[in-house]
């Protein structure tokens, strides 16, 4: 009898990265990566509902991450500023991720329908926050333009976050990208 372990879901994700990066994301297994993991095909789908899941799951609560910090600004922020805030907000939550991020983006970075799904969801977020900056009474364009530009200043800092050699803070990156973009006009 196999004795019980905490944290199925972490093990899950530790056994699905490794195999990725062993074999391919194309190449592995449900099956295998239960078994890495020392558990069954039943116990990884109560956990995720596919393969691809392991890898994007949380990404609801990482948009609610962005819409909340949006409309928790101060009330008379300028669009940047409250995009700004929620870019480091959700900057945060990750950092404590970082092994965890700079793997899952290898994993993505060589497989073109996980680059699809990554961009799929950075465009879910941009739309959620320019909802969020409606919702704060910003008007159309400025909501979307603020909105794409926060999610290119995000996707900038968090490729140079995951970088190979770099040990510098997420919430750091995303700062320098914000005043290089401050800095365009």
């Amino acid at each position: 009898m196999v004795r019980w372990e905490p944290n199925a879901r972490g093990r899950l994700e530790r056994a699905a990265l490794e195999l990725f990066a062993e074999r391919g994301y194309e190449q592995t297994t449900v099956a295998e990566i239960a078994e890495r993991a020392g558990l069954t095909k039943r116990t990884f789908f109560r956990h995720f509902s596919d393969k691809r899941e392991v890898l994007f799951a949380g990404g609801e609560a990482f948009q609610a991450q962005f819409v909340t910090a949006v409309a928790g600004a101060r009330e008379h922020a300028t669009p940047l500023e409250a995009v700004a805030l929620s870019l480091h907000a959700a900057g945060a939550m990750l950092q404590e991720r970082h092994a965890f991020a700079r793997e899952r983006s290898a994993v993505i970075a060589a497989n073109r329908e996980l680059q699809e799904r990554e961009l799929v969801k950075l465009a879910s977020v941009a739309a959620a926050l320019a909802a969020a900056l409606r919702e704060r009474g910003v008007e159309e364009p400025a909501a979307s333009l603020t909105a794409e530009a926060g999610i290119a200043v995000f996707r900038v800092a968090f490729e140079r976050w995951v970088a190979e050699g770099n040990e510098r803070a997420l919430p750091d990156l995303i700062s320098e990208s914000l005043d290089a973009l401050k800095r365009l006009n």
